[in-house]
């Protein structure tokens, strides 16, 4: 069997139960009979719940240890404690490693102290602190921006933002390999939304050439630092596309503070271009801000109207009083200790040149905190991270169809805490292991067989 006729026989996995011999799609009286008379709908008639239970039942098929949700029992760094096991790990968005620093500890206790674990209640109604407008004028600075505001999570930014930031009357056009949450903003706001290939402003110019007269406001959206292949757009040319076709810029920041450019301050610090080109910039403060949530900068109009009109920020709780103090405390450092960044970006260059020169492929990353390792299937992927897995490493496979099946891969997340040791012996056992999986066989008609027979009919 050809390589793309195996893609395309692990593409249709997911519906083997639902095309063999002719099923018929749920009926009523169907549905009523699996829950007893009820007539109460089951989670499981969901497609989407057929599908997981079928990669599920393809992976135990196979042999694969789910490798999701496995309990760490301390501070997620370098290295991670699993089942009473040390492992150096790849899985964490801890790239400046200020995960667990004292100072950070500190801030939070504190805040604990002062205004307890919650501001209980919405903001604008009473859940205003100082700490609030500290952590956003300090945000703010770093993006060299006039206001910023926090949201408690960093998916719901985006969708509440962009979801009532725009309408049905408007286009968002945003990059083919952008996160979940704009896509579902987008969706929720009714605009247009058209999708351009990955990393082309030209592409983005096309689009908008073509739609942009026929819609009231237009949205470009794009990742500094894209987190499934760790590469970065040129943030100056699509400024400039933004600028001629009198579109709003919006720029994801989410893998890219902390990381890129000398400071750490992200695409504008490493394009060096003037931050203000950009008109919103989003960003969370999970990854190397080592807290939760989410935080939109800009011009002051626009927070203004955000705070006055986004859902997820009139209608939900204030941030925690801890997670705020922390993500301050974490600012601070950042600003303070750019040698953290410098060191970063040191070992993801390691990592990613030693890759390369065992013949590993690592797609279009640059380097910088994000490495994937192309597989060019989910079996292999899988096989391959629990490969590493046994032998002490922890990273985790993306896996069709989160990615296409040809795109699966395991995706290295480096942090400064890597020692050299711990990247040359990773891509070391790597380089190993990818070979031992690649020389393994996999009878893909014989996984569809056996989940044909595993699965009912779909009533």
């Amino acid at each position: 069997m050809s390589a793309e006729a195996k893609a395309r026989l692990l593409q249709k996995l997911s519906s083997v139960a639902s095309v063999r011999r002719g099923a018929a799609p749920a009926r009523r009286s169907d549905t009523a009979e699996n829950n007893g008379g009820s007539g109460r709908l089951d989670v499981a008639e969901l497609e989407a719940y057929r599908e997981i239970r079928l990669i599920e039942q393809a992976a135990e098929y196979l042999d694969i240890t789910d490798p999701f949700f496995r309990v760490h029992e301390g501070i997620a760094g370098a290295e991670t404690l699993i089942g009473n096991r040390s492992y150096v790990n790849f899985a964490s968005y801890n790239y400046i490693g200020l995960n667990g620093d004292p100072r950070i500890a500190e801030a939070a206790k504190a805040a604990i102290d002062r205004y307890g674990t919650s501001v209980s209640a919405s903001r604008m109604v009473s859940g205003e602190r100082p700490i609030h407008r500290e952590l956003e004028q300090a945000l703010a600075r770093v993006h060299g921006a006039e206001d910023s505001v926090v949201l408690v999570g960093g998916h719901s930014t985006n969708v509440t933002v962009i979801g009532h930031l725009l309408g049905r009357n408007d286009l968002i056009v945003h990059d083919t390999f952008i996160h979940n949450s704009i896509v579902q903003g987008a969706i929720l706001s009714g605009a247009r939304r058209v999708p351009f290939r990955h990393l082309d402003p030209e592409a983005a110019d096309k689009v908008l050439a073509e739609a942009r007269s026929r819609h009231g406001h237009a949205l470009l959206v794009i990742e500094g630092h894209y987190s499934m292949d760790g590469d970065v757009p040129d943030l100056a040319a699509f400024v400039a596309v933004a600028r001629r076709h009198r579109a709003w810029l919006m720029v994801d920041e989410a893998h890219a503070l902390g990381v890129l450019g000398p400071r750490g301050f992200g695409s504008a610090d490493r394009a060096g271009i003037d931050p203000g080109e950009v008109d919103i910039w989003m960003g969370t403060l999970s990854k190397s801000l080592v807290s939760c949530g989410g935080y939109i900068a800009g011009r002051k109009d626009l927070i203004d109207y955000l705070k006055r009109m986004a859902p997820g920020f009139v209608f939900s709780v204030g941030m925690a009083p801890p997670a705020a103090a922390a993500a301050l405390a974490a600012v601070e450092i950042l600003q303070r200790e750019p040698e953290r960044v410098a060191r970063l970006n040191e070992r993801a260059a390691l990592f990613l040149r030693l890759a390369r020169e065992a013949g590993l492929d690592v797609g279009g990353s640059i380097g910088a905190a994000i490495v994937p390792i192309i597989t060019g299937s989910s079996i292999r992927a899988g096989r391959l991270a629990e490969a590493m897995f046994r032998r002490g490493i922890n990273v985790q496979p993306i896996l069709y169809p989160a990615v296409p099946e040809r795109a699966a891969r395991l995706r290295f997340f480096l942090t400064a805490e890597h020692s050299e040791q711990q990247i040359r012996e990773a891509v070391a056992i790597l380089q190993e292991e990818a070979r031992a999986v690649a020389a393994e066989p996999t009878d893909l008609a014989a996984v569809a067989r056996h989940l044909g027979r595993r699965l009912p009919a779909s009533r």
